[in-house]
């Protein structure tokens, strides 16, 4: 039997596009049960409510409810063993931070391999640090708290939220580039350093824009300078440390990930959905808000940006000596 030209081409049209089918299929019956974005944090922090702002539209856009459930330990290392651990099917994602950059050079023992075992989604913002002094320090700029503290070597304290915290860190690459003799003091946690900071018995804090602003709208602490390469929309007046030092830039990062395997075209929608929600006026202000920089793109872009975090904190952390606590 001799088939037409016309019905001959079109068969093979059709048999052309079948390998892509059961993706598509798959990527329009996902999500078909409720899934969850793990945050390996307490409840309430900066990064707990950039999930919940995603979860609230991924649960709105694509018909089933996406769970913020918070395993916090460990540097965020608890809940991210978890999402490694669980299955590769895009209903188990992790609210990635720049801690997920830090720890592989910090502890010796996870059970598992960030850059080997998870797949980048998107990257949801940068993230900022702003340098936050007492109102007692003489200081009032940046370079007059480096002279002063090289003027009083071993006497000016800063706080941080722990051992290879990034406000550990951060400062950390601020001492090696300017020669500044700070002493670290680390604290269990970011709040009770900013405590501690209101009540003079530390001098300074590398610390979160959501920690510090309300106490520095207060006039309660001064802000002398941010961390990243270009100033903040919600602390517009404030200079960057780059301004005075050059070659400094210290951002952190949030984003979302899967466990490596998950399949691209969940990978892909999940991406599209995120950047949609990174498009929404009320959600940009709300991250503006926290202290970070809307930034959305591709999960390679995420990739590269998690990768140059890890390679570049590993290096602080190694000439600073930091150890985990």
């Amino acid at each position: 039997m001799k088939f037409p030209r016309r019905s001959f081409v079109h068969l093979a049209a059709g048999a052309a596009a079948l390998p892509a089918l059961p993706g598509i299929a798959r990527a329009q019956a996902y999500p078909s049960r409720p899934a969850r974005i793990v945050v390996g944090f307490p409840a309430g922090g900066a990064t707990d409510i950039m999930a919940r702002l995603m979860s609230d539209f991924l649960t709105e856009r694509l018909g089933q409810q996406f769970l913020v459930e918070n395993k916090p330990g460990a540097s965020g290392s608890i809940g991210t063993e978890m999402v490694a651990k669980s299955p590769a099917d895009g209903y188990t994602l992790l609210l990635t931070v720049t801690p997920n950059a830090i720890n592989p050079a910090l502890y010796t023992n996870l059970g598992f391999d960030f850059i080997r075992d998870f797949a980048p989604v998107i990257y949801l913002a940068r993230l900022a640090y702003v340098v936050v002094v007492n109102p007692s320090v003489p200081a009032k700029t940046l370079p007059e708290l480096i002279a002063y503290a090289k003027a009083n070597p071993g006497k000016i304290n800063y706080g941080s939220a722990g051992q290879g915290t990034p406000q550990n860190i951060t400062c950390e690459l601020f001492k090696m580039m300017t020669g500044a003799n700070l002493v670290h003091v680390p604290y269990k946690g970011g709040a009770p350093a900013v405590a501690d900071l209101l009540a003079g018995h530390v001098q300074v804090i590398f610390a979160p824009i959501s920690e510090s602003i309300p106490q520095i709208k207060s006039g309660k602490l001064r802000a002398l300078a941010v961390t990243p390469a270009a100033r903040l929309d919600v602390l517009p007046d404030v200079p960057t440390i780059a301004e005075f030092v050059p070659g400094y830039e210290a951002s952190g990062f949030a984003g979302v990930s899967v466990a490596k395997g998950t399949p691209a075209d969940i990978v892909d929608l999940l991406n599209k959905q995120l950047n949609a929600a990174l498009a929404d006026p009320k959600i940009k202000g709300r991250i503006v808000e926290l202290g970070g920089t809307p930034t959305g793109g591709s999960p390679a872009e995420f990739g590269k940006i998690v990768a140059e975090a890890t390679e570049k904190w590993a290096k602080v952390i190694k000439v600073a000596g930091i150890k985990a606590e």
